[in-house]
């Protein structure tokens, strides 16, 4: 798996020729070869196995790797070619760029994508003429904007020219408070580029600029990992679970469980599970940050927050799919809709599944 995620075999291989898919097949086959060879060899490992067995692997593992991706393309393209899976996606700009990336991906159905519209903020008069056989301009930015936070659009391309680099930053800075991913078509400029990828869509190269880090297989893996360990934390924590019940119920009037409306995958709301540990349980449009020495934090609960126990009924959440292990700790709705006025980007955060812990419990901060 190291080495597979090392070499980019795991990466999503929409749009992506087969020569490459392959040629990345028979390169991390040869890694692998090589690492188990030279641990094979230090360790003497290889002495407890016959010469044969070696043999075949080494002659049997390059066919079978590349043919099962090659079964499993062409059988992926079937199905998206019938509409399984099909994911919208916008055009920004009524450009010639985007006519020509509308026409390849029309003609590219195993790529599994539908054209919604195209969305341009210029005037009609200017967009009217776009070909009949592409699609329709469907209205200005802000428009897509509402599409997309109200999950209409899952996926969006910008395809403006090289000279319109302040319009392009404007439509990013715009579609950064939505969760749908995002697309850069070059003609092409430079932006912060740290966390992108290209990739090829119809012949065209194109660059992501907002895109979940999980999708495909990482996906897949990750989801598997935590739904194990999850489970198997809940089965080692079910009594210490249920004397801090007992202990919150009986200590204070209330529920044992508190149930507040957050902000998970892909901005859509969650109700996340905690014990208890306040008098007064805010779920509205205002609620008030917790403090040192906060009067409504019960004695119970002063314990629990203090040592992170009253998050211990998130890993409920992590078995139902709404959070993961290990991601970006989730706010109160009110204030998440305080902080992505505030700071730019903030929305990108929930491109994946928030987390029990994260990057801010790490390093010692606590809400």
């Amino acid at each position: 798996y190291v080495i597979s995620e090392l070499t980019g075999m795991y990466r999503s291989w929409r749009g992506v020729s087969v020569e490459r898919e392959m040629v990345c097949a028979l390169i991390t086959w040869g890694w692998t070869l090589l690492v188990m060879l030279v641990i094979g060899f230090t360790t003497r490992g290889v002495e407890q196995y016959p010469r044969s067995f070696g043999l075949l692997w080494m002659l049997f593992a390059p066919p079978l790797m590349t043919g099962s991706r090659l079964i499993g393309r062409r059988v992926q393209h079937a199905l998206r070619a019938r509409g399984f899976g099909a994911r919208g996606f916008a055009i920004v700009g009524a450009t010639g760029l985007g006519i020509q990336l509308a026409r390849n991906i029309q003609h590219a159905p195993e790529l599994g994508l539908r054209l919604i519209g195209f969305y341009d903020d210029r005037p009609s008069a200017r967009v009217a003429d776009l070909p009949a056989d592409v699609g329709d301009h469907i209205g200005n930015l802000n428009d897509l904007v509402d599409a997309a936070r109200a999950g209409q659009v899952n996926m969006i391309y910008i395809t403006f020219p090289m000279k319109a680099e302040e319009r392009v930053k404007q439509v990013l800075a715009k579609l950064a408070d939505t969760t749908a991913s995002v697309y850069l078509v070059p003609d092409f400029f430079v932006f912060e580029l740290l966390h992108s990828r290209w990739t090829n869509i119809g012949g065209l190269p194109v660059v992501s600029i907002f895109e979940n880090p999980l999708y495909g297989v990482d996906g897949v893996v990750k989801r598997v990992f935590d739904v194990a360990v999850a489970s198997l934390l809940l089965l080692i924590l079910a009594l210490p679970m249920s004397i801090i019940a007992l202990l919150v119920k009986l200590t204070s009037p209330g529920p044992v469980f508190f149930r507040q409306k957050r902000y998970g995958l892909d901005g859509r709301e969650i109700l996340v599970w905690k014990f208890r540990s306040m008098r007064v349980c805010e779920n509205g449009p205002v609620v008030t940050q917790a403090t040192q020495g906060d009067p409504r934090v019960t004695r119970v609960g002063a314990i629990l927050r203090s040592t992170s126990l009253d998050e211990l009924p998130q890993l409920f959440n992590v078995i139902e799919g709404t959070m993961s292990l290990v991601g970006p700790r989730p706010h109160a709705n009110a204030h998440n809709e305080l902080y992505r006025k505030s700071i730019s980007g903030y929305m990108l955060r929930h491109k994946v599944r928030p987390g029990i812990t994260g990057l801010a419990q790490v390093n010692g901060w606590r809400g």
